[in-house]
């Protein structure tokens, strides 16, 4: 038996163990009670959104809290006991009752009185008990799903990476890619906005950057409304920093030191009071990664016969130290006029060093062996600036939100390659790329209630992108030589786009079914100017300008059969707008023979994507399966193709792609020690398309075209031993996938975390394992008619790490939102579900 075989037996039976350990956990049990009610006004109508605060006259431990629904309806789990009852509200006095809670059921409406004035709002602390509410970690809404990391130990101390490794429906590859549903055309937003903080091209540096403390909650969309923008396919990640809802002075901070070493440490800080709010989030840290490709190739020679096998080798050890401070404020101008302002910096700096070897053996020569050692160096310094006003007209709903993000980023990009074969110095190359990108975006987005049901939203946006690229790639084939440029990619380069769109939507609802309609505009201007230095083209200049015009159609339903219990059905149209650097002709030259080189013809893509789901909640039981369809046309595939035995990928316009099957979340509170959330997807796919462009001259046409079935799996379990103790254990599983040139083998995963309490509750200690087996990496195998390669890549190997945060705080109060929450708008104020950044 192998070592590949060994650690697969032990994998599932790990894997078994999460279910083994999960059951032992009923037996700790202990019977809470189904609690509900409403709290109403003066005059007998649902306040929305209030906080209602159960205090355990016995034991603080057994307190709880939560907020009621647009209804004024809330409901809870409870130990039987004698509790004060505090409601508060926006504008509403605070009221405290008491009541002998003994057994399941409503204890009927609970009243609040309105203040005398909203103005200058005074809150105040509920003393002698730390309340939290209790939240689900996974939410269903109209338009989108939501992730709370804040119970997701495996990834304390970590980055936005490793918290998307574990959020339902999204999938992490080993290089970074993320992918929802299979796809990878993912748009990103942080609170609402692109943002500097993900730098240029959203790559897997970026996403390490973004400590997961400083992350409150993560949006999966996978069929955006009219209100977003209509790039990426796949959907939406919108990423929602942390801005405290507490009164008075607050803050915690995190430090954490793991393996392959990394130490960080970070902020969160907030001051509210009276009119004003002011937040600060920053930190850094330290963080060593080491990711191995491996190429094996035999290479076919149809004129004589003959055969070349290659074994390539990439091993790249990073050293990086990132830091970002972001700080803003809130000052409410009036009880209906607040205005905001932010500004985001961040640094990010990487030393790396990496190994690439080329092993070639010829049928009738003797061998090569060839090593490329690259030293490296990056640095990158981003900065982004928010401006915003919010305005209520009226106190029924109608309101007006402009906005200004200003960002700006540049990375500086140096490395150094020596080539050897046979032992012997056989060239230098001396790489330095730097890019620059300047956007602005410009928003107002209005909403005007019409009766009690109805509502109507428009909105204007407007985007201008500039990307600046400054290539130099110099080589010499002595150490006493001196350089000479490669001409084919030291270039310039100069990408800018700017794209108008507006929108309206219609929202509203006839008896237990809700409708919204919207339609979305969006003209854009691109145009890309490129030069090298190389003679031998005619015209080394390419000033290349495209437009596009779309109208974006969206339609959502959804018929609520009883509370916590309805059918959604949607669709929408949306574009995948070529990433900057995939439109220049030559981008990369680290590795001379595995080039990656831009498509400068390359067009958008359109999908029409279709869902039609189920959500379900029943007590401490909650399933979400949905039904999806997505087709592409002109879909974005990745040619691999030699060039005198010289690995070259480009990105291509090829003709449709289905991708459709069964997304079912669900999360299932067993008992008061055992969590259950769970994701499985289950996805055909079905591509059509035969290349044979120029890059194929002489060679068989390359068929994407292929079908099939695939999974991916995802069950993370939670233990909770006690009041102040719980640990994790967290299965990931992906199916293999195959087309006609290409296998791709499955892979699996198993992680592991820890959380305790301590210092009465204003401090936590974790530790948490990912890839407990070191399992996680991708395997694939092509096959063309002039050669065959096995592929792997590992992006990072197992590592652990230890966290510990402190909090410190005065202010007690839930927050509740200042306007009524309806089908499609978010509480953080922003339309796309961002605060004032």
């Amino acid at each position: 038996m192998n070592q590949t075989e060994i650690i697969s037996i032990f994998t599932k039976k790990t894997l078994g163990l999460t279910f083994v350990l999960s059951a032992a956990a009923f037996a700790f049990a202990q019977d809470k009670v189904g609690v509900s009610g409403t709290v109403v006004d003066k005059s007998n109508q649902p306040v929305a959104y209030a906080s209602v605060t159960f205090s355990n006259k016995a034991s603080k431990l057994l307190s709880d809290a939560t907020l009621t629904d647009e209804k004024g309806n809330y409901k809870l789990d409870l130990t039987p006991g004698n509790y004060d009852i505090t409601i508060e509200a926006i504008d509403y006095k605070k009221s405290v009752i008491n009541k002998q809670i003994t057994t399941a059921g409503s204890i009927g409406a609970l009243s609040i009185e309105p203040e005398a004035t909203s103005t200058n709002l005074k809150t105040q602390d509920i003393q002698g008990v730390v309340i939290t509410a209790t939240a689900k970690p996974y939410k269903v809404e109209l338009d989108k799903r939501t992730y709370d990391p804040s119970q997701d130990i495996v990834s304390k101390g970590g980055n936005l990476q490793d918290v998307l490794s574990n959020v339902p429906s999204v999938s992490v590859d080993t290089d970074g890619t993320v992918s929802m549903r299979g796809s990878s055309n993912v748009r990103f937003l942080i609170n609402g906005k692109p943002s500097a903080l993900l730098g240029i091209d959203d790559g897997a540096n970026a996403l390490q950057s973004i400590p997961a403390d400083q992350i409150e909650r993560i949006e999966v969309i996978t069929n955006p409304s009219s209100k977003f923008e209509a790039s990426g396919t796949a959907g939406i990640l919108n990423i929602i920093l942390k801005k405290s809802k507490k009164t008075g002075f607050n803050g915690s901070v995190t430090g954490t030191l793991g393996y392959l070493p990394q130490t960080n440490l970070n902020t969160n800080l907030s001051w509210r009071k009276g009119n004003l709010t002011w937040f600060l989030n920053g930190g850094g840290g330290y963080r060593e990664s080491k990711n191995t490709n491996r190429n094996n190739a035999t290479f076919y020679n149809a004129l004589n016969g003959g055969r070349t096998n290659t074994d390539q080798e990439s091993i790249s050890k990073n050293k990086n130290n990132n830091y970002n401070v972001s700080s803003g404020l809130v000052y409410d101008l009036s009880d209906k006029t607040s205005v905001n302002a932010s500004g985001t910096i961040r640094t990010y700096e990487s030393d790396n060093l990496g190994n690439i070897t080329y092993d070639y053996r010829f049928l009738n020569a003797p061998g090569l062996f060839t090593e490329r050692i690259n030293t490296g160096s990056n640095n990158n310094l981003a900065f982004q600036g928010d401006f915003g006003l919010d305005h209520k007209f009226d106190d029924k709903g109608q309101n007006i939100s402009l906005s200004l993000s200003l960002q700006s980023n540049r990375s500086y990009n140096d490395t150094d390659v020596n080539q050897i074969t046979n032992n012997i110095f056989e060239l230098q190359n001396s790489i330095n790329q730097n890019t620059r990108n300047k956007t602005l975006v410009g928003k107002a987005d209005y909403e005007l209630p019409i009766g009690d049901n109805s509502r109507i939203e428009a909105g204007y946006r407007l985007d201008i992108n500039n990307n600046n690229y400054d290539n130099d790639v110099l080589e010499r084939y002595s150490p006493f030589a001196d350089f000479h440029y490669l001409n084919n990619f030291t270039y310039n380069a100069n990408y800018r786009e700017m794209f108008n769109a507006g929108y309206v939507q219609f929202k509203s609802k006839i008896g237990k079914l809700g409708y919204q309609v919207g339609v979305r505009n969006e003209y854009s201007n691109v145009d890309i100017q490129y030069s090298n230095l190389n003679p031998d083209i005619k015209d080394p200049n390419i000033d290349n300008k495209k437009s596009y015009n779309n109208l974006f159609p969206t339609v959502f339903l959804s018929y609520e059969i009883a509370k916590d219990n309805q059918f959604l059905v949607n669709y929408s149209r949306r574009i995948d707008r070529p990433r900057s650097w995939f439109l220049i002709p030559n981008p990369s030259y680290t590795d001379n023979q595995n080039i990656f080189e831009g498509n400068i013809n390359l067009n958008p893509s359109y999908v029409d994507s279709y869902e039609f789901g189920y959500s379900i909640s029943k007590g401490k039981f909650t399933i979400n399966p949905t039904l999806y369809y997505r087709h592409t046309n002109d879909d974005v595939k990745m040619l691999v193709y030699s060039d005198n035995g010289i690995f070259k990928t480009k990105p291509i316009n090829l003709s449709t792609d289905d991708r459709y099957g069964l997304d079912l979340n669900f999360n299932w509170d067993a008992t008061k020690w055992l969590k259950f959330l769970g994701n499985i997807d289950l996805f055909g796919y079905n591509t059509a398309g035969v290349y044979s462009g120029p890059e194929l001259a002489g060679k068989a046409p390359m068929s994407f075209e292929g079908s099939g079935f695939s999974t991916r799996a995802r069950l993370t379990s939670t233990v909770k031993l006690d009041k102040t103790f719980s640990f994790q254990l967290q299965g990931f599983y992906r199916g293999a996938q195959k087309t006609k040139n290409q296998d791709r083998n499955d892979m699996y995963a198993l992680n592991f975390g820890a959380s305790k309490t301590i210092w009465k509750g204003d401090g936590t200690i974790s530790f948490n394992i990912q890839d407990i087996f070191n399992t996680r990496a991708m395997r694939s195998t092509t096959n063309t008619d002039d050669f065959s390669r096995e592929s792997y890549m590992q992006w990072q190997p197992r590592q652990f790490a230890v966290s510990l945060t402190y909090r410190f705080k005065q202010g007690e109060k839930i927050e509740q939102p200042k306007r009524k929450k309806d089908v499609n708008s978010n509480a953080t104020g922003d339309d796309q579900g961002g605060g004032p950044m």
